[in-house]
């Protein structure tokens, strides 16, 4: 499982012209799946997220998590996190899981980060084609992959 975390003050998601989430100061979370992915990928990958350390303190030092500073999050799935450019220009998305595999992880995930942060996360929609807009503050931008622990 892999995630994009990024550090926004404000970050929304709109499917067919109509927001279906909007958030404040925050991060926006964007999760691949791949068909290995496990619980075990979920909680790991999550304790990472809610407990990274990269809001400012009062002394603009990153050093705060999204539980210490109660902040926001959207959770986007995005099944190109898997894309391979290994070979040609076309990128290839066959490590990406079935959408039978993926979306009851994804649900999984959405209801494991908010029992982590003790409050509700917003999302995008499974499947859809979604328009993510964000400010992306710092800029903050982190990858986290739950099979590269290292």
């Amino acid at each position: 499982m892999k995630a994009v975390i990024q550090r926004v003050s404000k970050a929304s998601v709109t499917i067919d012209e109509k927001k279906v989430a909007n958030i404040g100061h925050g991060l926006l979370i964007l999760v691949g799946i791949v068909a290995e992915d496990t619980e075990e990928d979920i909680k790991w990958l999550i304790n990472k997220i809610a407990n990274c350390r990269i809001f400012n303190d009062d002394n603009q030092v990153m050093n705060l998590s999204l539980i210490d500073t109660k902040g926001d999050a959207i959770v986007v799935s995005q099944f190109t996190l898997h894309a391979s450019t290994k070979k040609g220009n076309r990128p290839s998305y066959i490590k990406a899981a079935r959408p039978e595999v993926a979306m009851p992880l994804y649900e999984a995930f959405v209801k494991t980060i908010q029992l982590a942060l003790g409050k509700s996360v917003q999302t995008g929609q499974f499947g859809a084609d979604m328009k993510v807009e964000l400010i992306n503050d710092g800029p903050v931008t982190i990858i986290i992959d739950s099979k590269k622990r290292d």
